[in-house]
């Protein structure tokens, strides 16, 4: 009772101090159901709290001042915007959402359907209860149109959750929050982002759109990907990548070494002229190298729309030749499909009703690398003239797979099949509302989230949500590498090895920039830290951590900084929130390199040919994890090993890998030594015998004169190959 004492204390209504008790109370319900793993039960509690809330807040909306002054203003309509704002009125408070978009929900309906949720355990509150709306919509045999519900395997009937849906699924699950709560919506409506953000002192006053309209707030919040707000408002931002050394960071920076994913599996001729440079560059290609590794630079990880595509031939429309398409523009696509490539459909994730998410796969695809730089600081016009020609290059490619002749036939059949969904995206003629915006303007404020908080290397005093997914930057710049071949630079897929806490901090300005506003989406964070939060059900739980510490600050009459933290904790927790780590949801690290006897080479270390993914979800690797050949481009994937021993002796060559049934029981590694080549195959599904992570591979010469190479290749394997690491230590140690 704690809790509805405090909330009626600061309530103005009697009937609306009697309306919020109630819904806390439901709400306390829930949390005690999921505390006892009642999941049967959830779907019932939830329709109960549902009508609880609907009842209790939508009794006696709260109203502006008389002044038209809001308790909370949100600016942005994403994901991030909705639960900010419905947090706000669960907590009693005059809440209006300004929205310079027309459709809410941000990328969550607007293609991005396949939900980057990392460890599901971990997310809570407003957010859990989304993807709970989202189960109960497709628990409903009505919902399951072009397809039965037991043909899709991400419908479970027995779990409480659903994390992949369709994009008009999702808008409806905003819009009723929105309406359940009475919240008023100002629709196409952009900052005046020159003029537009009043300050008196520290504190926001008013926003005022492009159109005219004046929004005064006690409390603001920027749920924008852009962070416009927050940047009109004097608030210390950076945009691009910090170096490594700016934060003791190892992730951070341009990255050629680690660009292992979505990499060109085979050597590709960059000029329009094949070999010859004075023809010039093919388009979507830099001139330039890609800087010194692990610097910092202004670059921006590509952007690109996720298309909701369908097979079923009811619901398809054919993919349109757009205006002014140009087959040039593919042309190293087409290239690279000739040279044998054939994993373009990979990333087209199943959604229900046979449909897709499809996502960016390869070193060509939905990611238009290079063409965003100025977006995050760009003008309103010159926005939209970024987001045109990202949908021409886009629409384009689509067209471009479907019914270009330079494209192989087997390749041009399988993507006549798809098509644009029919039921999505009416208004735009199929296409997604919003483009991925996936980094922009980051927050800079007293703390910063870093690799080492997503590592867990350091302490969270005052934790509001919980991040677990990949630190994942798309590929940033495409260039000519040394040896004349094109290469992407930039892709960054590096596990955190478990969920990891984010602080309040990091949603707060400095106290001297402004004392009102929150930041949740744009939050303070490095570049490849961001990388990992940058998911929508983490955005979802900051928004509400923000909203709750708006009202709680309200309530106290404080600043944002000032925020009583173990009262905010308090209440997170009270409304759902995870704050705590699961016991066992984090995996051992792998072993130090330096720390081994002999020479050890790191896979990062390794020359890599085609495109390998990073993974750590098998334990026992030395450093950050180990590269994989995908399980595919047979004979076109290799990884060197080279090093040069300090005197000419006989040393013994190990290899490490990890094993799992699905590896490749005949893996073929040449080794280079002072005698000529030797080959060996390794099976890779058998549990090393060495450690549990080395295999011995024989002992050999080398010689101080010449580099050692050890060359692991997936000719003719039959299924996934390995590469870790390779010790070589001498016979007679000195």
């Amino acid at each position: 009772m704690r809790n509805c004492k405090l909330v009626i204390a600061a309530s103005q209504h009697p009937i609306r101090q009697l309306a919020i008790c109630i819904s806390q109370f439901a709400f306390r319900n829930l949390q005690y159901i999921r505390k006892r793993n009642m999941l049967m039960m959830t779907r019932t509690a939830l329709l109960v709290t549902t009508l609880v809330v609907t009842f209790s807040i939508g009794f006696l909306k709260p109203a502006p001042a008389d002044d038209g002054t809001y308790d909370v203003v949100v600016y942005g309509g994403s994901s991030a915007g909705v639960m900010a704002a419905v947090q706000a009125a669960r907590m009693g408070k005059s809440v209006v959402v300004v929205a310079p978009e027309k459709h809410l929900g941000g990328l969550s309906v607007s293609g991005l359907g396949w939900t980057d949720s990392g460890r599901k355990e971990v997310i809570g509150g407003l957010a859990r209860e989304f993807y709970q709306r989202i189960k109960q919509h497709y628990d409903q045999p009505e919902s399951w149109r072009q397809q039965r519900p037991e043909d899709y395997s991400r419908y479970q009937p027995g779990s409480d959750a659903m994390w992949v849906f369709e994009p008009h699924v999702a808008e409806q699950a905003f819009e009723r929050f929105i309406a359940e709560h009475h919240i008023p919506v100002h629709r196409n409506a952009r900052l005046d982002r020159e003029q537009g953000v009043v300050k008196q002192g520290t504190r926001v006053t008013s926003l005022t759109t492009l159109e005219g309209e004046t929004f005064r707030g006690r409390m603001f919040i920027d749920a924008t990907y852009e962070g416009d707000l927050m940047a009109a408002a004097g608030v210390s931002y950076t945009v691009g990548r910090e170096s490594n050394a700016q934060y003791g960071e190892t992730l951070n920076g341009v990255q050629t070494r680690r660009a292992a994913s979505h990499q060109f599996e085979f050597p590709i001729d960059p000029y329009v002229t094949p070999g010859d440079p004075a023809s010039g560059l093919l388009p979507r290609i830099h001139p330039g190298g890609p800087g010194e590794e692990g610097a910092t630079d202004q670059r921006v990880q590509a952007y690109c729309f996720r298309l909701c595509l369908t097979d079923a031939p009811e619901n398809r429309v054919p993919f349109p030749k757009p205006e002014g398409y140009d087959a040039q523009e593919y042309e190293l696509l087409a290239r690279y499909l000739r040279a044998g490539w054939r994993a373009a459909f990979r990333k087209f994730d199943p959604a229900p009703n046979r449909k897709t998410d499809t996502n960016n796969h390869g070193a060509f695809s939905t990611d238009n690398i290079g063409r965003n730089y100025d977006y995050p600081e760009a003008s309103y016009d010159r926005r939209r003239e970024i987001i045109a020609e990202h949908e021409q290059y886009e629409k384009g490619l689509m067209y471009f797979l479907a019914n270009d002749p330079a494209v192989p036939a087997d390749v041009r059949e399988i993507m006549g099949r798809w098509g644009l969904s029919r039921d999505e995206f009416v208004e735009t003629g199929h296409w997604p509302h919003q483009i991925y915006v996936r980094e922009a303007r980051r927050m800079v404020s007293e703390t910063v989230h870093t690799e080492h908080d997503c590592r867990r290397r350091r302490p969270c005093p005052d934790p509001i949500g919980i991040g677990s997914y990949n630190m994942d930057s798309h590929n940033v710049q495409r260039y000519v590498d040394e040896q004349g071949h094109v290469r992407n630079e930039g892709d960054i897929q590096v596990s955190p090895r478990g969920p990891y806490l984010i602080a309040y901090g990091t949603i707060i300005p400095r106290a001297e920039e402004c004392t009102n506003l929150l930041v949740p989406v744009c939050l303070s964070s490095s570049h490849i830290a961001y990388g990992s939060i940058r998911m929508e059900p983490v955005f979802m739980i900051l928004a509400q951590a923000a909203a709750t510490a708006a009202c709680q600050a309200i309530d106290a009459g404080t600043t944002v900084q000032q925020a009583d933290r173990a009262a905010l904790h308090e209440r997170l927790e009270a409304d759902g929130q995870v704050l705590t780590i699961p016991p066992g949801s984090i995996s051992p690290e792998g072993l130090d390199p330096s720390a081994l006897p002999g020479i050890v080479i790191d896979d990062l270390a390794a020359t890599r040919t085609g495109s390998w993914g990073h993974s750590s979800s098998v334990g026992g690797f030395i450093a950050e994890g180990y590269l994989h050949d995908g399980n595919s481009g047979r004979g076109t994937k290799r990884i060197r090993f080279a090093a040069r021993v300090p005197k000419s002796s006989r040393y013994e060559v190990r290899l490490a890998y990890t094993a799992n049934p699905n590896r490749a029981t005949n893996v073929p590694v040449t080794i280079e030594h002072a005698a000529g080549r030797s080959r060996q195959k390794v099976d890779q599904k058998q549990q090393p015998p060495i450690d549990k992570m080395w295999v011995s591979l024989g002992t050999y010469e080398f010689s101080a004169k010449t580099a050692a190479a050890i060359i692991i290749s997936n000719e003719d394997a039959d299924g996934y190959v390995i590469a870790d690491a390779v010790q070589l230590l001498p016979e007679f140690p000195q």
